[in-house]
């Protein structure tokens, strides 16, 4: 079944819908018919975050809650006769959570632990669950399939972790139609500066020289589009249900090779540098995360449409088209 002929007038509730890859589900879930309800994390502002660069005629289409899913009432309420819940709303920051890890708890597996509830309560038809290459620590081996051990070399780590389990036990305890659906890296138009290729990219247009932390460890690094559109193969795919699939490219590079490609791209010789306060504690680095994509390509056909330089390339575009939101001499955590 074609994503347009299976999302045609579903109700679809959305949880972290104004992040980053959030976003880009709404977007694709727009695209494809379905009935959106995004939730955005409450604030006094009511500033709906990466929302904001979609066009207005999606953005007229999606309906925009503002809560917490840490608000176990709220998301009871708000889901009610919904067919479809995509969880992604979490605290992510890997930095932050050595600061923070009680936030963490709080957000990644109590806020999981509502939404699984939500969605058993009100009999949701399917619920996808987001997860994190992260849970498997450095790769035991690679490339790293779902069987690969989960270690968790961060406190951010360790919950999402958590909140896999919490999600996995409940398909086994109360037969909830779930999926968890584990992105490697993504990237792409409207990350933040905590992730690393726009930090680079901001550098490379506007600072003498690139600060990095360590520039070895590897990673698969997965366009935007192609995570979105993996969102909705996992929602709209029967055959997920009960499964962790992750999706990735099956290609791996080096932070510091990542870097090369994009001054490449940028016809750029500026210097790279290793800055001491953005490197990780030895043991909570991961140094190796390459995808083995089989299992997403047998059960939701989706392979990744995007190469690696044609990602770049747009992230580049767009964070040169909005410059202005990128502070390049910041370390973001």
């Amino acid at each position: 079944m074609e994503l347009k002929e299976f999302y045609k007038g579903k109700k679809v509730f959305v949880t972290g819908a104004g992040g980053f890859i959030g976003s880009h589900v709404v977007e694709e879930l727009v695209n494809n018919g379905a009935d959106v309800t995004a939730l955005v994390h409450y604030n006094a502002s009511s500033y709906i975050n990466n929302l904001r660069f979609l066009s207005p005629e999606i953005l007229s289409k999606v309906e925009i809650k503002f809560g917490d899913v840490t608000d176990a009432f709220q998301m009871q309420s708000l889901t009610k006769g919904c067919d479809m819940i995509l969880h992604l709303a979490a605290l992510i920051g890997i930095p932050y959570s050595y600061a923070a890890p009680a936030a963490y708890v709080s957000a990644n597996i109590n806020g999981t632990l509502n939404m699984l509830e939500a969605a058993r309560n009100n009999g949701i038809p399917k619920i996808v669950v987001t997860s994190t290459s992260e849970t498997y620590g450095t790769a035991i081996y690679a490339p790293i399939d779902e069987k690969h051990p989960m270690q968790g070399q961060s406190p951010y780590s360790a919950t999402k972790i958590g909140a896999d389990k919490l999600a996995e036990s409940y398909f086994l305890s109360f037969n909830l139609p779930v999926c968890i659906f584990r992105p490697f890296n993504t990237f792409g138009p409207r990350q933040s500066m905590r992730a690393v290729i726009p930090t680079i990219i901001t550098q490379a247009l506007t600072s003498n020289e690139i600060k990095l932390g360590s520039l070895s460890p590897v990673r698969d690094m997965v366009f935007v589009k192609d995570t979105a559109r993996g969102f909705l193969l996992a929602g709209m795919e029967e055959k997920s249900i009960g499964e962790v699939i992750s999706v990735g490219t099956g290609i791996g590079a080096t932070v510091g090779e990542i870097a090369e490609a994009i001054l490449k791209i940028l016809e750029s010789d500026k210097k790279i540098v290793e800055d001491s306060q953005r490197i990780r504690p030895e043991k909570s680095e991961v140094f190796k995360l390459i995808c083995d994509n089989t299992k997403a390509k047998e059960i939701l056909n989706w392979t990744p449409q995007y190469t690696l330089e044609q990602g770049l390339r747009e992230a580049i575009a767009f964070i040169q088209s909005n410059i202005n939101s990128y502070e390049a001499d910041r370390y973001t955590v």
